[in-house]
């Protein structure tokens, strides 16, 4: 683990702005010194990093800390849209230096002002901003959460790998298993109980993005053992077939 100010350094992010983040339970230490000094691990940086890809996004802090709370963010979907969202700044960049250029060469007046337009960033950071915060299960996650406490909120989040843990214990069985059904319904349960209704359609794509690589596939491997992520893909995926 590093300290603060190795983050700091790390990552351009002030201490002062740290520290704030964990005020508000956007960014909580991993750990805290005898001396009372923060400490983080690799799966903090990595969630400091999602916030920093919303930050550019232009998502409000409060709407960030929401979405990487729910069991359902996608941070391969947030990938996808950042790396959008920078070709489109680059080519804005690019088309402020072929003007610059430009009249360097020519020594005359250029009336062309098109390079300064920004609406299609700001079209498309709308849009990525709706895709995210305008979904029913969204707002419904949201009014949910709002007045839990960060134990709270870390309480959920254990007991909802635990399910996924306990799949874990399955892998041996057909994904089809009674039993293994009966624990994908627990989930799906779970979930409507405590974030928003889970439709068989959110339970798909969930069980879709629990099979891909990242953060959520790798907790909960970590949570179930190696394999617990992929076979709670085909478990879940086996449910909706019913």
């Amino acid at each position: 683990m590093i300290t603060v100010n190795e983050v700091s350094k790390l990552t351009g992010v002030s201490i002062r702005a740290l520290h704030y983040y964990d005020t508000i339970g956007l960014l909580k230490p991993t750990a805290m010194t005898e001396s009372g000094y923060r400490l983080y691990d690799d799966t903090a940086l990595v969630r400091l990093q999602n916030i920093l890809l919303f930050r550019e996004l232009q998502f409000p802090l409060k709407e960030i800390k929401n979405i990487l709370d729910s069991p359902a963010f996608d941070r391969g979907k947030a990938l996808e849209q950042q790396i959008t969202l920078l070709e489109m700044k680059r080519e804005h960049l690019n088309n402020l230096i072929d003007l610059a250029r430009e009249i360097k060469k020519s020594g005359e007046k250029v009336m062309d002002f098109t390079a300064f337009d920004t609406k299609k960033i700001e079209e498309y950071t709308r849009q990525a901003k709706e895709a995210w915060g305008n979904t029913q299960a969204f707002r419904e996650f949201e009014e949910k959460n709002k007045n839990r406490c960060a134990n709270e909120q870390k309480l959920l989040w254990e007991e909802f790998m635990g399910i996924l843990a306990e799949l874990g214990t399955m892998k041996n069985l057909d994904p089809a298993a009674e039993a293994v059904q009966a624990q994908v319904e627990k989930l799906r349960c779970y979930i409507t109980e405590h974030f928003y209704y889970c439709t068989p359609e959110i339970l798909q794509s969930l069980g879709e993005m629990y099979t891909c690589p990242g953060s959520m596939h790798d907790n909960i491997d970590k949570a179930g053992g190696a394999g617990t992520a992929a076979f709670a893909g085909r478990a879940i995926s086996e449910y909706c077939k019913r």
